[in-house]
């Protein structure tokens, strides 16, 4: 199962159930069901969510809306989508793919001198069996499809980081998947890892989408093909491919450490780390455009905006 959260001009905001090139307005008001967020919360598990929605699809029987028609950047004037749930938080996994741990650790020894072949802070995130964990994002903070990312206004070098995103429902069970581009200040992080918060929360450092996805439509989480290309002045400048095979931890491993000591509120977005790194002179520029392509998820598409001090 596909869900979205698409707007219609004089309704607002609107859930959807898609079905091939169809999306269905699932939207109920009289049954709470204003958002998928209220989805996941009545459903709690994603058999649950799957069973509420279906039921919505069939009591309903709208007329349906076509997906293409909805990939588009945000009005108010025209139907477009929307991020597909607001996530109360969003937490970050990091160093989840060997060359992520490496590439980073060789940045962090240039710049502090460190000896080639020396094991740095990434490695040892790497090896460690607990993993890194970080505060990213409230729904404030994140945007959907078509909608702009942002570059902060103190740093030179913003980076995407596309990943898979999972979605948790009651007790942490794993309702659903997204594409997601952790952006992240890059010079700020390497200029101190204490400095990390400011890389990581920032307005507009979070793009979800295009859907959510049931976990029944995905195989093997373990076995996507997960692309990343940016374009600039109309022109793909870098496009590169990284497989789920080469995942580090465990999906579940990442909710149980996430789950220690900590309450999360049932919506919470799980961001699971990224295998594709962007050379430093391809850092983000305003009117740049970010596509993040996940296999069975689909396209996250956002344009890239400089916020201004």
């Amino acid at each position: 199962m596909k869900l979205v959260q698409f707007f219609l001009p004089g309704k607002g905001q609107r859930v959807g159930l898609v079905r091939g090139d169809r999306v269905l307005d699932i939207t109920a008001h009289e049954e709470g069901v204003r958002s998928v967020l209220d989805l996941v919360v009545q459903g709690k598990t994603a058999a649950g969510l799957a069973k509420r929605a279906e039921w919505l699809a069939r009591r309903l029987r709208r007329k349906a809306l076509d997906w293409p028609a909805l990939q588009r950047p945000p009005s108010r004037r025209a139907p477009h989508l929307m991020i597909p749930i607001e996530p109360p938080e969003v937490w970050g996994a990091g160093v989840t793919y060997k060359r992520s741990a490496e590439f980073r650790d060789e940045d962090a020894g240039a710049e502090t001198g460190a000896a080639k072949g020396q094991k740095g802070i990434y490695d040892h995130v790497y090896e460690s069996p607990r993993p890194e964990l970080f505060f990213k994002a409230t729904a404030a903070r994140c945007v959907g499809p078509h909608a702009a990312i942002r570059v902060r206004s103190d740093s030179l070098l913003t980076a995407t980081e596309p990943e898979l995103a999972i979605i948790l429902g009651a007790r942490g069970a794993i309702v659903g998947f997204m594409a997601c581009n952790d952006v992240s200040a890059w010079d700020i992080e390497r200029e101190n890892p204490l400095f990390l918060p400011q890389s990581k929360i920032y307005l507009g450092c979070c793009a979800l989408g295009p859907c959510l996805v049931t976990p029944d439509e995905i195989r093997d989480p373990y076995a996507l093909q997960i692309r990343c290309s940016i374009l600039r002045d109309d022109k793909t400048v870098f496009s590169e491919a990284v497989n789920t095979s080469q995942f580090h931890r465990r999906l579940e491993d990442l909710v149980s450490w996430l789950l220690r000591d900590n309450v999360i509120p049932p919506g919470t977005v799980l961001t699971t780390g990224t295998g594709i790194m962007v050379p430093n002179e391809l850092a983000l520029r305003d009117g740049d455009q970010v596509d993040i392509e996940i296999q069975g998820i689909g396209r996250l598409s956002n344009p890239v905006k400089q916020l201004k001090n």
